[in-house]
């Protein structure tokens, strides 16, 4: 039989089969000596005691631990905390690497002043030529039938800085979850992890997975000649600097410094690559990778 991985607690893996039957199985032991993991999203092999094989991934996460992903929806908060652009250029990254797609919704907005909206929909109207945007309420997603539209019969993973509250929005979409939620820290500007295991949860005709929150990412898998790759907008200009290997950092006749110049790329988000580079740079250094 064949099915799909949609939650692992302690070894022990949910499957649900293309009919819709669930069971709960062990791997196979062979797992523990070929150091072959089994994720959350994987299609497997099965029989009515065990899991006998992984089938081929599309993609694969190492944080968020899943795979076969049709959309990273990545979810960071206008207020408590305050939204982060490098944080979310972070994640960003991360999605595009893996050549999957990314939603973006903002959270908490009631919770802003009208100047910090204003500035939010300024910076976020640059993002919006690139990537879908949402935004949310304290009572869910505006537009949210564009939304659910968007992951029809898809899987989408929640992914996003701690705190920003990816378990309220899942119950919004779906009222009988009942997901744990918890209030930020006042000192520390963030929130506690509130979910403790990566699961598939179906809401109407699609899945979306819920992961353990963080608010850092490890880029050490993303090469200094890779990065520039995971900007859209870098990659529409592909091929038209005057080096065909231009880094877009200190080159002459660069075509994304000049649109950075021109106001066509958003300064704060070519300068957040700056530092990405420069930090993967040294790390490349440091580690010889």
């Amino acid at each position: 039989m064949i099915g799909r991985i949609i939650k692992n607690i302690s070894n022990e893996y949910t499957v649900i089969s293309n009919s819709g039957d669930i069971s709960v199985l062990k791997p196979r032991g062979k797992f523990r000596y070929l150091d072959e993991t089994i994720k959350v999203g994987d299609f497997v092999e099965y029989n009515d005691d065990m899991i006998v094989k992984v089938l081929e991934r599309k993609n694969t996460f190492l944080r968020p631990f899943i795979s076969n992903v049709d959309y990273v929806i990545i979810i960071t908060s206008l207020k408590r905390p305050d939204i982060n652009y490098e944080l979310l250029d972070k994640f960003l990254i991360n999605v595009e690497i893996e050549n999957v797609t990314p939603i973006i919704v903002i959270t908490k907005m009631d919770l802003g002043s009208e100047e910090e909206i204003k500035n939010l929909y300024e910076n976020m109207k640059y993002y919006e030529k690139y990537y879908n945007v949402f935004y949310s309420n304290y009572d869910g997603i505006v537009m949210k039938d564009s939304f659910l539209a968007l992951l029809n019969d898809k899987i989408g993973v929640v992914s996003g800085q701690t705190g920003a509250g990816k378990s309220h929005l899942l119950n919004t979409l779906r009222s009988d979850l009942n997901l744990k939620t918890q209030d930020i820290s006042d000192a520390l500007g963030r929130g506690k992890h509130t979910t403790r295991h990566t699961e598939l949860i179906k809401i109407e005709n699609f899945y979306i997975a819920d992961t353990p929150g963080f608010s850092s990412l490890d880029l050490s898998h993303i090469k200094s000649t890779n990065l520039k790759e995971c900007y859209p907008e870098f990659v529409e200009v592909l091929n038209m600097c005057k080096y065909n290997e231009c880094t877009h950092t200190h080159e002459p006749n660069c075509i994304v410094k000049k649109r950075v110049e021109d106001g066509l790329i958003l300064k704060s988000r070519y300068d957040n690559y700056l530092k990405l580079y420069q930090m993967i740079k040294e790390e490349e250094k440091f580690f010889k990778r």
